[in-house]
């Protein structure tokens, strides 16, 4: 296995066009551990460590680009209030040691269903920045996704950035149930995100794919009380968690049975939703 070591972003291009079975690597918490499984053995690695505008970001026009490489401790430190949810789900992600090397990217790049940055991905309604030496195209969360372990993303392509709304005075909320309290592959997942009349809904390791969950995320456009600060009725938590339940395609695993996660969805359901609408309220009387 060859190690192949790029200074720049074009020069990364084009090696992945030369040698599209070369196998990105950046934090490698995924990466490493496969090899060491022998779960894969690549033609080569390409290390994109020493390419710095992966590991930037920056702020413009409500949005925030998110460079590949930026690790999960960096998001937290320095995004935590811009980006809530996805630092909530970073949050979660392994060990500190872990935190400290892994990147979104990297959590895109591997597509697995329980990937913890998925939900907010795409209930905020994030864009994925894909390069080429062909060129860049963006690609909206809902797309990215095609089954278990698989993307969109072509063999000449690098992850390069997502692009994600500034919460603002929006309400973002991750939650995740395991099988112990930390460093622990979610048993299932939720994001939600309410901001300005609409909702975004997305559950992970509950499916083949992480997905949105439209139809609780249209109940919940049409059923909150947007202009009325008052908590919410136990009944409108119930049928959120009822179509959130009903989302669900899971299956029996080391980690948990399909009956326990779509259970398991249905209570996160509801208390994501009580802490969201919250945190929504308040931002609201905040700015009032």
């Amino acid at each position: 296995m060859e190690f192949v070591r790029p200074d720049s972003l074009q020069e990364a291009l084009a090696t992945k066009a030369e040698r599209p079975g070369a196998v990105p690597i950046a934090g490698g918490t995924d990466v490493m551990v496969e090899l060491n499984y022998d779960h894969r053995r690549p033609e080569a690695l390409l290390d994109l460590t020493r390419i710095a505008e992966l590991a930037t970001w920056s702020a413009s026009g409500g949005y925030v680009r998110l460079g590949a490489g930026v690790p999960y401790t960096r998001l937290i430190d320095e995004l935590g209030d811009t980006l809530p949810g996805l630092a909530m789900a970073s949050r979660t992600v392994g060990s500190p040691q872990i935190r400290n090397r892994g990147t979104v990217g990297g959590n895109l790049g591997a597509a697995s269903p329980a990937g913890d940055t998925h939900p907010v991905l795409l209930a905020v309604g994030a864009e994925i920045e894909l390069a080429s030496a062909r060129g860049v195209r963006r690609i909206p969360a809902t797309d990215f996704y095609t089954g278990v372990k698989r993307s969109v993303l072509e063999p000449d392509e690098l992850i390069t950035a997502v692009l994600l709304p500034v919460a603002g005075t929006a309400a973002e909320q991750f939650s995740k149930i395991g099988t112990r309290n930390a460093m622990v592959i979610a048993v299932c997942s939720l994001g939600l995100v309410l901001r300005d009349g609409r909702a975004g809904v997305a559950i992970g390791s509950a499916a083949p794919t992480p997905r949105r969950v439209s139809g609780a995320e249209e109940f919940l456009a049409a059923e909150l009380p947007w202009d009325d600060d008052a908590p919410l009725p136990d009944s409108l938590k119930r049928r959120f968690a009822e179509l959130v339940a009903a989302a669900t395609e899971p299956i029996d695993d080391v980690r948990g049975t399909a009956d326990y996660r779509t259970h398991a969805l249905g209570v996160l359901a509801r208390r994501t939703l009580t802490w969201a609408w919250d945190d929504y309220r308040g931002s609201v009387r905040a700015c009032a």
